[in-house]
């Protein structure tokens, strides 16, 4: 009679290892997501200098002393809460200059949003004054619906948008609320 008890106890033993064992599933990244907060970004950057290159030319330097990456979201971003420069390159490798007070770069759309005492200055002299600017890396265009300040050759123009190629060559304010002349 003890063997048969003993022989009941042992087979639901492994009964029940068995069916924990099959029931638990391994999920590493629900472990991972444990460990941090979903407001946390994965990781922290200092001193960053990177260079983007299109067909082995040199196209754009962004260089920030501090960059969080949110890319754990679910819309991917990168933060730069210390600010930005970016520098643009034609295919001359003349160089527009870009800098702010802070930066979001948002990962699915390509797009940089430029925000807080934006500057833009082209080789020519051109020069963007604006509190936020965007930049399309993909079609390379700069914009704003916010108001903007443009002196270029001679001029000042003042408006409530800001339209343009990364060179300047097509530059437009957008419903110009000011314009006057300078002398150089």
């Amino acid at each position: 009679m003890q063997k048969y008890k003993l022989h009941i106890i042992k087979n639901s033993v492994i009964a029940l290892a068995m069916t924990l064992f099959f029931a638990c599933k391994s999920n590493l990244e629900d472990v991972k997501q444990l460990s941090m907060s979903a407001n946390d970004p994965v990781g922290i950057s200092d001193s960053i200098n990177v260079k983007y290159t299109d067909s082995g030319r040199l196209a754009a330097n962004l260089i920030s002393p501090k960059m969080y990456d949110y890319s754990n979201r679910e819309f991917a971003f990168s933060e730069f809460p210390d600010g930005v420069v970016l520098h643009l390159y034609d295919d001359k490798n003349a160089q527009t200059t870009i800098i702010s007070d802070y930066a979001i770069i948002y990962n699915n759309t390509d797009l940089i949003d430029l925000r807080g005492n934006v500057i833009a200055a082209t080789p020519t002299k051109d020069t963007l004054f604006a509190d936020q600017l965007y930049y399309d890396q993909s079609k390379e265009w700069l914009f704003t619906n916010r108001p903007a300040t443009y002196r270029s050759k001679g001029y000042v123009t003042s408006g409530n948008g800001f339209d343009s190629d990364k060179d300047f060559k097509k530059a437009e304010i957008l419903g110009v609320t000011g314009q006057f002349a300078v002398q150089e």
